[in-house]
């Protein structure tokens, strides 16, 4: 039986234990931005007709044009950074990861479903996993994080609302990985896409077969372009996020009003005694003493929070949208 993961969301469940209906909850658990992106109308093709190239041209160009992606980094879309996530592990034949944590889980889970994971906490692991900015704290890593280890996987799901930190230029380096997700900044999570960037010998390693005569023979593995498919993006998503990524003024826009919005929960919750301890401005961290409590507190409310098993004192909270700051107010009091 496979573990379920502490992750954000399980509204079912709050909802069951507090009651009220769906419609009646702010869910703060996650750190998905509360104003989406326009999706706009969509062609009627984009539903019937199989994803041609034509569309998943534009992405790409698209995603290489926002993110300043280095010429000879290959770009390669995604059914969600969830999905590649969990196909890392088959770029690389060592096991072991050093993942610093606390942090987001999955990566570990991937790791370890691979049989590559032997502790997350030796330096000296072949394959190194950070979170940029890290998930929950919000830190930020140096340059310091690119040594000689085969693999580097740095996740930038949250990078997008502070884009001059981004390790994209380092894209070409031999074994650098750099992952993005597009459901976070856009708050289009059910979109289901993310992307990962990289040399195109990173994303399609080799097996070296040792012959008996003392020569090698060099044995091409899938691309992980090729095994996700021709079809790994839907139509819908091509479009609209093709859409997205060349709105610059809605991404500058958006950036400024989530910086706002994070300055006006921090002065929320510190005035309710809770102290600031981390997190970017799609998602704040907090050190309130019991966490347990707190969550409690606000599920009364009809609030929904993140806490975490591995911290009594730590509660995360998203960002809530225009007409619910009231409802966190009132929670709160």
């Amino acid at each position: 039986m496979t573990e379920t993961r502490d992750h954000g969301g399980g509204l079912d469940a709050a909802i069951a234990r507090y009651g009220g209906a769906r419609a009646d909850w702010v869910d703060l658990s996650t750190g998905i931005n509360p104003v989406p992106y326009p999706v706009g109308d969509i062609a009627m093709d984009a539903w019937t007709a199989l994803p041609d190239r034509t569309a998943q041209d534009r992405l790409i160009a698209a995603a290489r044009r926002f993110w300043n992606v280095p010429d000879g980094a290959s770009v390669v879309a995604a059914p969600g950074a969830s999905a590649l996530i969990a196909r890392m592990p088959e770029l690389t034949d060592y096991s072991g990861a050093y993942i610093p944590g606390p942090t987001y889980n999955e990566h570990a889970a991937a790791f370890a479903a691979a049989l590559k994971l032997d502790g997350t906490e030796d330096p000296d692991a072949p394959t190194h996993i950070y979170v940029h900015p890290n998930n929950p704290t919000g830190q930020f890593w140096d340059a310091t994080i690119f040594g000689d280890q085969p693999l580097t996987i740095v996740d930038e799901s949250f990078c997008d609302v502070s884009p001059d930190a981004s390790h994209i230029a380092r894209a070409t380096d031999p074994g650098v990985v750099v992952l993005k997700s597009f459901g976070k900044f856009w708050g289009l999570a059910g979109l289901r896409l993310g992307f990962a960037i990289a040399a195109p010998a990173t994303l399609a390693p080799v097996d070296v077969l040792e012959l008996g005569d003392g020569t090698s023979e060099v044995i091409p593995r899938a691309s992980m372009k090729d095994m996700l498919g021709p079809w790994a993006v839907s139509g819908p998503a091509l479009e609209i996020a093709a859409r997205a990524l060349e709105d610059d003024d809605w991404a500058d826009a958006t950036r400024a009003r989530l910086s706002e919005d994070a300055d006006r929960l921090d002065g929320l919750m510190t005035r309710a005694g809770a102290t600031v301890v981390g997190g970017t401005t799609l998602f704040r961290l907090y050190d309130v003493g019991d966490a347990g409590a707190w969550q409690d507190r606000l599920a009364k409310g009809h609030v929904w929070s993140r806490i975490f098993p591995y911290s009594g004192s730590w509660l995360r909270l998203g960002l809530p949208a225009p007409d619910q700051w009231e409802q966190l107010e009132a929670a709160l009091a």
